[in-house]
C-alpha cells in the first residue's frame, strides 16, 4: 500500500475547502497531506485506515485528521462489483492550522479549539453527535464565504466541547511518523499495511529495508517506544475487529485472515491488547 501525498490546498480566493463528494466508491488511496481535514461520511460502509488504527466505518461518522496523518476510508468489497448501484457520499473541509493567520488559534480565547486541533494529529472520531449538529457541519457549503469563516468557527468550538469521542492511531506512530526525514520508516509503513495479514515477521521487514534483524529490532523500538512484533500484533488484531463487527466469517477464520497462524495465538494477542476475548469483544459491541 503506497503512501501518497494529495494536493489538498485551497484555491485562491479561499482560506479553506469544502467539498461534497459523491462517487459509486471512495478514493482507494493510501495517502496524507498538509491540510487538517474534517469529514462527514453520509453513505457508505468499509473499513477506515487512519494511522495505525484500522476499524469499520459507517454512514453517519464524523472523524478530525490532524496534518500530515495517514488514512484511507476502504469501502466493503460490494461496492466495487461491476453491478453495483451503491453510492459512497462524504462531505469534507480541509484547512490549515494558520488558516485565519498564523497565532489565530494561539490566543487564549481560542485554547479550547487549539486543543481540539492538537488530539487531531492523532485522528479524533466524535460519538453520538446529534444529526443537527452533522447538519452544521454540511450546511457550511450553503452560505456565503464570509459568513461560512465564522460558521466553521462555531462548528470547531461545538466540537472542542464535545467530550465524547475517540483517539484512534496511537501516538507512537504519530511521533515516528512525523519525522518527515525518516524516508525508512515510512517504506516499513508502506509495507506492513500492505502484508500485515500475509504472516510477515520482523525479520522479513528487516530484509525489505537492508538491516539485520537486531538492528531493525533496536531502530524500531526507538522510534515506537515498543517491539515491531506488539506494534504488527496491533495492526492484526485492529483489522480482526473489523471482521468480527462484520460478522461474516467464524472467529477461526478471522484469526487466520488477520494474519495469525494459529487461534490460541489469534486468542492470546487479542486478550492482550483488548483485555477481553474476541467472542467478548463482539458480544460488547453487538450490544
Amino acid at each position: 500500500m503506497k503512501l501518497h501525498l494529495l494536493n489538498r490546498t485551497s484555491v485562491s480566493d479561499r482560506s479553506f475547502s469544502i467539498s461534497h463528494n459523491l462517487y459509486p466508491n471512495f478514493l482507494r488511496v493510501w495517502h496524507y497531506h498538509p491540510e487538517i481535514e474534517l469529514v462527514v461520511i453520509l453513505k457508505s460502509s468499509g473499513t477506515r485506515f487512519i494511522g495505525d488504527n484500522i476499524e469499520k466505518f459507517q454512514e453517519g461518522e464524523v472523524v478530525l485528521i490532524g496534518k500530515n496523518l495517514p488514512h484511507m476510508w476502504l469501502n466493503d468489497e460490494v461496492y466495487f462489483k461491476p453491478d453495483s448501484v451503491l453510492e459512497a457520499e462524504a462531505f469534507a473541509i480541509h484547512f490549515t492550522k494558520g488558516f485565519l493567520g498564523e497565532g489565530f488559534f494561539d490566543i487564549p480565547e481560542m485554547k479550547q479549539i487549539a486543543s481540539l486541533l492538537d488530539r487531531a494529529n492523532r485522528g479524533v472520531k466524535f460519538k453520538g453527535l446529534s444529526d443537527s449538529r452533522i447538519s452544521e457541519i454540511t450546511n457550511l457549503i450553503n452560505y456565503d464565504s464570509t459568513t461560512r469563516v465564522f460558521k466553521f468557527i462555531e462548528v470547531l468550538y461545538a466540537l472542542s466541547k464535545h467530550d465524547n469521542y475517540q483517539l484512534l492511531s496511537s501516538s507512537s506512530f504519530v511521533n515516528s511518523f512525523q519525522k518527515t526525514d525518516n524516508l525508512r520508516m515510512d517504506k516499513i509503513y508502506a509495507y506492513v499495511f500492505e502484508n500485515f495479514n500475509n504472516g510477515i515477521s520482523a525479520s522479513d521487514v528487516a530484509e525489505m529495508t537492508g538491516m539485520n534483524k537486531s538492528a531493525f529490532s533496536r531502530y524500531f523500538k526507538k522510534a515506537h517506544r515498543k517491539s515491531f512484533t506488539r506494534y504488527l500484533n496491533e495492526i492484526k488484531v485492529g483489522y480482526a475487529c473489523r471482521l468480527l463487527l462484520e460478522n461474516k466469517e467464524s472467529i477461526t477464520s478471522i484469526a487466520y485472515l488477520s494474519g495469525f497462524n494459529n487461534i490460541s495465538n489469534f486468542n492470546r494477542q487479542f486478550r492482550a491488547i483488548h483485555h477481553m476475548a474476541p467472542s467478548a469483544y463482539l458480544k460488547n459491541h453487538s450490544s
